[in-house]
């Protein structure tokens, strides 16, 4: 993300930065002129300077401006160098750098080979754990969004939208009437400021867009606008600024505060910072619980688990404050958590600590009294490989806005509107039954897709059946499967009702592929019996087929079968009449042999040359193959129950 207002919240000292040996572009990045450094330490590099230091602080450059491609790029080489002695903060910006490029492959690779490293590290954040199935679960989550970029954006910054009444108000560097000549050596870009613009109807756009507030505007950065309900009084987050001048901390660095104002003759008065702002630390991202009684915000104060968490305070009766309170560890990582907007059942926020798709994602969480619930990633394509942040939305309609800088936008940071379609929290579930006997199979493997893509996949349990956790939408078309080693299995397509939390029940067969069906009876198919020589022995060879018959008949306990040995026409039809028998019966010995009761085997007798499967009888020439048609030992079921 390229603008001041979220990346103010990285600055918190997990890494202690060592001076390179280019003063001048150090003196930039300390100054957090991001953009105008990374040229510098590029150029250091082209003239042999790959220190730590300098590699370092040019990936950091370029990860705080949210270029991901040259982020990635030099903290690879940084990781090619010094993977041993580097903080596990960079581990960290080196995968969220290679999953803004969409390299997923190479993110889990890193993911694994710092699992282990940072067991003993205090920086530990679900991105860095081994998560390979869960990032393929992750991006196979069914969509739930219709996202639509506005055309109100500008070749700039807006983001940060939330609702103002019928309006909009949201940030942006866009020109204004306040100022439009000076620029932030962050990323070159105008200060940001608040507008307001007009919904269409749908909230699919916005129309006249205009400043929002002189009064509130200044020559600094405001943004993150929060309203209390009958929209009297505004909080929002801006510099430390006031009349008497740009405030800074002990090492310099001018943070960030939420300020209050009041609507008085259809002006903003008496605007004053909040009580528990720092000139020590940043607090920004205001926003007002929907009875009014509390006010969210992001900071880095002391307590702080990560980069930036979200805190609570009271709102007290008299207009007073109570203690922030850290949210926790449910909602707050040691990542950055930032922009939460919370209704009377949830709270959204954006936060990289979480398992997502690069950059912030947005995540939702129920609210269960003082406590919260685990946090749920919003998935595609609301989220994206970059950042996407700031989401509000009316719970009745399942509309609202977002902002991101995805790819495809109009500029830097842009925002979106877009509308959540229902969950009906419909189910499935059913009963994997062997086709050849309807008895129950379990440990059959059952996997429900939608669009070519699997949502979930599970075992049928000793009973054949089989249910499914991921809720599904209504009125959708899926597809269960159902398959295991050495068999055929079902494929059922079914479309979802309008009702919500129907239980959709799909019974699926599975068939064994050595058991066909041939000329109207079933058989064990399995290859050729190799016997040597006018011999009935039993060869090591013989033994390989035999013992998929004895797997199959241990498979199903009642099977009962028959025994037909067949030989080709040549040689004496009385030699090969009691050769095949003989190896019939020396067939059924060593199935017995092997824990089969004989009773189970009605007969073994052998047919010599007297069931052709073809017309290669005696004085025909016939081809090898032809032959081979013909010798034969068949296993014919009688009985599978």
């Amino acid at each position: 993300m390229k603008n001041i207002y979220i990346v103010f919240f990285t600055l918190v000292s997990v890494v202690s930065y060592a001076q390179t040996k280019n003063r001048a572009s150090d003196k930039n990045f300390d100054r957090l002129w991001y953009k105008k450094a990374a040229l510098q330490y590029e150029s250091a590099v082209k003239h042999g300077d790959t220190s730590k230091e300098t590699l370092m602080r040019l990936g950091d450059s370029y990860f705080f401006n949210s270029d991901m491609e040259n982020a990635a790029k030099w903290y690879g080489e940084l990781f090619s160098k010094y993977e041993n002695d580097l903080e596990p903060v960079y581990a960290f910006r080196y995968i969220q750098s290679l999953e803004g490029t969409g390299d997923y492959l190479l993110a889990k690779g890193v993911m694994k080979i710092y699992t282990e490293k940072l067991n003993d590290s205090t920086f530990n954040v679900e991105q860095l754990e081994d998560n390979d199935k869960r990032i393929d679960a992750l991006r196979n989550l069914q969509p739930e969004f219709y996202v639509t970029h506005l055309s109100s954006n500008s070749s700039l910054s807006d983001f940060g939208a939330v609702f103002y009444g019928n309006h909009v108000v949201f940030a942006s560097t866009r020109d204004s009437s306040v100022v439009t000549t000076r620029k932030y050596h962050w990323n070159d870009q105008p200060f940001l400021n608040l507008f307001i613009a007009d919904t269409m109807v749908g909230g699919t756009d916005l129309t006249n867009v205009k400043s929002f507030s002189k009064s509130i505007n200044s020559k600094y950065h405001e943004a993150g606008a929060a309203f209390t309900r009958g929209f009297d009084t505004i909080y929002f987050t801006r510099n430390n600024y006031l009349k008497d001048g740009l405030k800074r901390d002990a090492q310099g660095t001018n943070n960030l505060k939420i300020y209050r104002a009041v609507s008085k003759n259809n002006s903003w008065k008496e605007i004053e910072e909040l009580p528990f702002s720092s000139d020590e630390y940043s607090v920004g991202h205001p926003c007002i619980s929907p009875d009014g009684k509390k006010l969210y915000f992001t900071s880095d104060m002391p307590g702080t688990l990560g980069g930036s968490d979200i805190f609570v305070v009271d709102i007290l009766s008299d207009g007073t404050f109570s203690t922030p309170r850290n949210l926790g560890s449910q909602i707050n990582t040691s990542g950055r958590e930032m922009f939460p907007f919370v209704t009377d059942t949830k709270i959204y926020f954006a936060t990289d600590g979480l398992l997502g798709y690069g950059g912030l994602d947005v995540f939702e969480a129920k609210i269960e009294g003082d406590n919260f619930s685990k946090p749920t990633n919003l998935g595609r394509p609301l989220n994206s490989n970059l950042d996407d942040f700031a989401y509000i939305v009316d719970e009745n309609t399942q509309r609202g806005y977002v902002s991101s800088n995805r790819p495809g936008g109009a500029g830097d940071d842009d925002i979106y509107s877009f509308q959540r379609s229902q969950k009906c929290d419909q189910l499935v579930r059913g009963t994997v039954t062997n086709k050849e006997d309807g008895m129950p199979e379990a440990n059959a493997v059952v996997k429900l897709y939608l669009n070519e893509k699997v949502l979930d996949s599970t075992l049928s349990d000793a009973a054949g059946l089989y249910s499914f956790e991921t809720p599904l939408i209504c009125e959708e078309n899926y597809k269960v499967t159902v398959s295991k080693d050495d068999y055929t299995g079902d494929e059922v397509l079914f479309l979802t009702t309008k009702e919500n939390s129907f239980v959709n029940e799909i019974p699926l067969e599975i068939k064994h592929n050595l058991i066909v069906e041939e000329g109207g009876n079933l058989k064990i198919k399995i290859g050729l019996i190799y016997f040597d020589f006018d011999k009935w022995d039993i060869t090591s060879k013989a033994t390989i087929e035999l013992d998929k018959v004895v797997n199959i008949m241990n498979e199903y306990p009642n099977m009962v079968i028959k025994i037909e040995s067949h030989t080709d026409s040549r040689g004496r039809d009385a030699y090969n009449m009691q050769l095949s028998d003989k190896r019939a019966k020396s067939t059924r010995d060593y199935i017995v042999s092997q824990g089969i009761d004989a009773s189970r085997i009605e007969s073994a007798i052998g047919y010599g040359e007297s069931r052709l499967l073809n017309g290669c009888s005696n004085g025909v020439q016939c081809t090898e193959e032809e032959h081979d048609l013909n010798r034969r030992s068949e296993f014919i079921i009688l009985n599978m129950r």
